[in-house]
């Protein structure tokens, strides 16, 4: 009997041993999981892959646009492609919010990759996998960290545009409301910081950090915490009127690099939007966080890649729920 037990726990482990590590995700209905196309679209992360990177070469913007789509569909209805959706009669886009109304982008790279993926096999992989997949790519194009994107993920058949109003951390929220709003979503404050580092690459606009410059609380002065030979610089393109759309690195020492200077900003009181500076000075839980990912990009990284991964699992539809869509703008009919 002792022996057969022995056999028995031998083989246990001998198959844990062997069975392939799995960052999967479970979710009401099924598994998210990597491995999802392996057999019905084989090519699909090449085909992904491959214009991603052709579309990151023209213009390296798009890799932050790439991933912040993806960031901005997950925090409505979960990570279910209902940002792509245009407004039709039933439908009112989330791309005329708030947060997405004029700085929402790389929906034409997206339209080219499902365009290809319909080619290569017709109605099998959903436009929420493809953004998935295509914040990763963008990540390591830039010269970021990898991680294997559980896959899966179906898309809705319908859009929130108050959830993307009011779900969605805006640049001006405090440091609280943001914290609650990652909350919300299944996240705390250690996937809230690393994720926030994704904004070593990319754009914000003048409108979305002028208050930090003229008026940040109503009395007619700038942002305390914001370094003044900073601001002073930033007020040449940033005037109190005029200027909306004009352009600013948000990690101004290495803006095409993904890497952890964007947390060093933030230590020497140079976080150009207001939510960024708000890691360092108004919780201890942050802070310590922000002095870790400066101190080490390693660190920074593996955490970057969980909680990515971590977002990715938020409310996915799975199974029979929802569809996949022939076009990524409109549901099927």
């Amino acid at each position: 009997m002792a022996q057969l037990i022995s056999v028995v726990l031998a083989l246990g482990l001998a198959f844990l041993a062997f069975s392939p590590i799995c960052f999967c995700g479970k979710t009401t209905g099924g598994y998210l999981y990597p491995q999802f196309y392996d057999r019905s679209c084989p090519k699909a992360r090449e085909i992904v892959n491959s214009i991603v990177a052709k579309a990151v070469a023209k213009e390296a913007r798009m890799a932050a646009s790439l991933l912040r789509l993806h960031f901005h569909d997950c925090f409505v209805k979960g990570c279910d492609a209902s940002i792509l959706l245009d407004s039709t009669g039933s439908i009112i886009s989330e791309k005329g919010s708030n947060p997405n109304r004029n700085s929402a982008r790389g929906f034409e790279v997206i339209d080219k990759i499902k365009s290809a993926l319909e080619k290569e096999c017709p109605k099998t992989v959903s436009c929420a996998d493809i953004m998935a997949l295509s914040a990763r790519d963008s990540t390591v194009l830039t010269g970021g960290p990898s991680w294997e994107v559980p896959l899966g993920r179906r898309d809705s058949r319908s859009a929130s545009l108050s959830g993307s109003n009011n779900n969605i951390p805006a640049p001006n929220n405090t440091f609280q409301t943001i914290l609650t709003k990652f909350k919300l979503q299944g996240l705390n404050v250690v996937d809230l910081v690393a994720l926030s580092g994704s904004h070593t690459i990319g754009n914000a606009r003048c409108t979305s950090f002028r208050q930090r410059l003229y008026n940040q609380s109503g009395n007619g002065k700038p942002d305390y915490s914001l370094q003044p030979s900073f601001a002073a610089q930033l007020r040449n393109r940033c005037p109190r009127s005029g200027g909306d759309q004009n352009l600013f690195f948000l990690d101004f020492v290495s803006p095409k690099k993904f890497d952890n200077s964007y947390f060093k900003n933030i230590l020497a009181s140079k976080g150009l939007l207001n939510s960024d500076q708000v890691l360092l000075t108004k919780s201890e839980a942050s802070m310590e966080l922000v002095k870790k990912y400066a101190e080490s990009n390693e660190l920074f990284f593996k955490q970057f890649s969980k909680s990515m991964v971590k977002m990715g699992n938020i409310s996915p539809l799975t199974g029979s729920r929802g569809e996949i869509r022939k076009s990524c703008r409109k549901i099927n009919s």
